[in-house]
């Protein structure tokens, strides 16, 4: 009895020891960071940006995205939520700059939540078709967060998940950098 007494506050005490550190190394992570990755695709510009900006019908080509529901514009921008697969996560996002087919600015406009920030596209045209940059400036107040989206999940993580299937969409290989 006492041996299994004695791995039960082992074990507990090295959950705790792990939580202590997760927490103390989310404090000194800085709550604001900066991701970017950038597509090559041998599509024009025109045809990229009618695709991204075709936010209704992200689910038939984004994985991650479940569903879609169209909100009140807002100050004239797009605003809709966006439902996750797995997770049933929502988020609202809002078109804040829309300069075709150049610049697309998305932003988080709640800043409540476990994270928010923006997703700035920026498509090129190149020889060959055109490039596709996304750069998210993110927030994320919450110290556990903050280590999981550090080190768990990496910040490019979700922005290389997107340029996937944008490539997956359009038949191509995903030649991010």
């Amino acid at each position: 009895m006492r041996k299994l007494m004695f791995w039960v506050f082992s074990l507990v005490g090295l959950v705790v020891i792990l939580v202590a550190i997760v927490v103390i190394v989310g404090f000194a992570l800085p709550k604001e960071h900066v991701a970017s990755r950038t597509l090559k695709l041998s599509q024009k510009p025109d045809t990229v940006w009618n695709l991204i900006t075709d936010f209704q019908n992200q689910p038939t080509w984004l994985p991650l995205v479940k569903s879609v529901e169209k909100f009140p514009n807002h100050d004239g921008n797009p605003v809709w939520q966006e439902v996750y697969g797995g997770s049933g996560d929502k988020i609202i996002l809002e078109t804040t700059e829309s300069v075709p087919p150049q610049k697309l600015v998305r932003t988080i406009p709640d800043t409540g939540g476990p994270f928010f920030g923006r997703w700035e596209y920026e498509i090129a045209p190149t020889r060959d078709g055109c490039s596709i940059k996304i750069t998210e400036y993110g927030t994320v107040p919450n110290p556990v967060f903050r280590f999981m989206s550090k080190f768990v999940f990496g910040h490019c993580g979700t922005i290389e998940g997107y340029l996937k299937a944008l490539a997956a969409k359009f038949g191509q290989p995903a030649d991010i950098s």
